[in-house]
């Protein structure tokens, strides 16, 4: 099922009033805005904050985690470990499990393997064997991983959209109705009344007071935002590119300005191969410039359906310009990127990727990105072996810290999910991954009295 069909408007309307916001209350629609993003069939395609946002209303992986690190099955019915070096996923129904099994099984695909992959790869098999019995996963671990529950919360482990695979059902154009068997518990909300729109009409939909919710909105004193965990890099080929090439671009370009400049929406700089949220950035000298030599020409490859990757290659195209280095741009599908990235097809890349809110698992799909696939057997486990979880992600984060320069991703910036919601909207929450909880919100008794926008 495409999902443009079911989220091709997203404004969230209420029309039942709620008792009180200390007590919630079933009913109601909200609508809401956000700028459309462009067709979505596969999880683990749809990993932009906002992509992965809407998906995530008609399909989850097995879990979530909340801001503060607990976990919470959705999906699943529950997640326990019958021994340390197993985990069991006991799902709703045979035909779930069976979704779940495959879609995992469908990251290790031979003719274009997904970066998200890794996450899985403490398993025997690496995910690849994963096999259903009736409505249970019965996954067996390779090594110590006490974060692999942690992993499959992931919004790319999500099957396709399917019946009772999300929070909420499509009902028609625009429109999500909630469903009553939902394993968390059916959402507060009857229905979300979805709009996709732009930047303008975000803004003229919002100060109209016709949408009670907006994503994707520019930072400002209204705005919650969520963890700035995707993370862009210019990946680049050593095989192809000159030895001196990654001197060259870290002379040449200034993350700061770049980000102020020419990205979108809640963004920071990033020097460092996890985003600030998951390593502290600590001051980062810039080298000076290698000597300029001939003209060299290379191709530099961005995803199409991104503005603010095109706006960033542009500006890279600028800057290298200055280092001697004429730039192409190709402009491509993010399947055709994530296949050249997996086959090393490529001299420049920007490559983008939804990091796990934990440094261990982030390091490993920074890794699987970066070519780096041959590490994982060496940094993963000695990771795993450490019982408490302070210490892992400081392991993690040490590790990454030692790896940069053995990597062929030069880090530049990590964005997070804008939103902003009406006085009537209560129980919003982002969790830890930085997405919206929508199931989880309510109407309060405001928009009885007729407040349908901010006071």
């Amino acid at each position: 099922m495409m999902i443009r069909s079911a989220l091709a408007g997203l404004v969230l309307l209420a029309s039942a009033p709620t008792l009180a916001a200390s007590r919630p209350r079933y009913g109601g629609e909200l609508r809401a805005a956000h700028a459309g993003p462009p067709e979505i069939g596969e999880p683990a395609l749809a990993d932009t904050p906002m992509e992965a946002a809407l998906l995530g209303l008609l399909t989850r992986p097995v879990c979530r985690v909340d801001s503060d690190g607990r976990l919470h099955p959705t999906l699943a019915r529950e997640l326990t470990r019958p021994v340390p070096q197993a985990l069991r996923v006991a799902l709703p129904s045979s035909a779930s499990a069976t979704a779940v099994a495959r879609a995992w099984t469908r990251l290790s695909s031979p003719d274009a393997p997904s970066p998200y992959r890794a996450l899985l790869y403490p398993l025997r098999g690496e995910g690849r064997q994963v096999t259903s019995s009736g409505p249970t996963l019965e996954l067996a671990l390779a090594f110590p991983w006490p974060d692999l529950e942690r992993s499959l919360c992931h919004p790319a482990l999500a099957p396709p959209p399917a019946p009772a695979s999300g929070p909420f059902s499509a009902a028609g154009r625009g429109v999500l109705e909630a469903q009553p068997a939902w394993p968390e518990g059916r959402p507060y909300l009857d229905r979300l009344a979805l709009t996709a729109t732009d930047e303008r009409g975000l803004t003229r939909l919002w100060s109209a007071r016709q949408v009670q919710v907006e994503l994707g909105t520019p930072p400002d004193n209204d705005t919650l935002t969520g963890a700035a965990l995707y993370a862009t890099y210019l990946a680049y080929s050593p095989r192809k590119v000159p030895t001196d090439f990654r001197q060259a671009f870290e002379s040449a370009i200034d993350r700061d300005d770049l980000t102020r400049l020419f990205v979108k929406g809640p963004a920071v700089p990033m020097p460092n191969l996890l985003p600030p949220a998951l390593l502290p950035q600590g001051p980062r000298a810039r080298p000076a410039a290698p000597p300029m030599g001939t003209t060299r020409k290379v191709t530099l490859a961005y995803d199409a359906a991104l503005a603010d990757q095109r706006a960033v290659a542009e500006r890279i195209q600028v800057k290298l310009h200055e280092q001697g280095y004429t730039v192409a741009l190709e402009p491509q599908s993010r399947s055709a990127l994530r296949g050249r990235q997996a086959r090393g097809d490529f001299e420049l890349m920007l490559s983008a990727l939804l990091l796990p809110p934990i440094p261990g698992p982030a390091l490993a799909v920074v890794l699987e990105a970066g070519g780096r696939r041959d590490l994982l057997g060496v940094e993963l486990p000695p990771i795993g072996a450490l019982a408490d979880a302070g210490a892992r992600d400081a392991r993690g984060r040490e590790r990454a810290l030692a790896l940069a320069p053995s990597v062929p991703l030069i880090p530049l910036y990590a964005q997070g999910l804008g939103l902003r919601a009406a006085p009537e909207v209560s129980g919003l929450v982002l969790d830890a991954q930085g997405l919206p909880v929508l199931e989880g919100a309510w109407l309060s008794p405001i928009e009885a009295s007729g407040g349908g926008g901010r006071q």
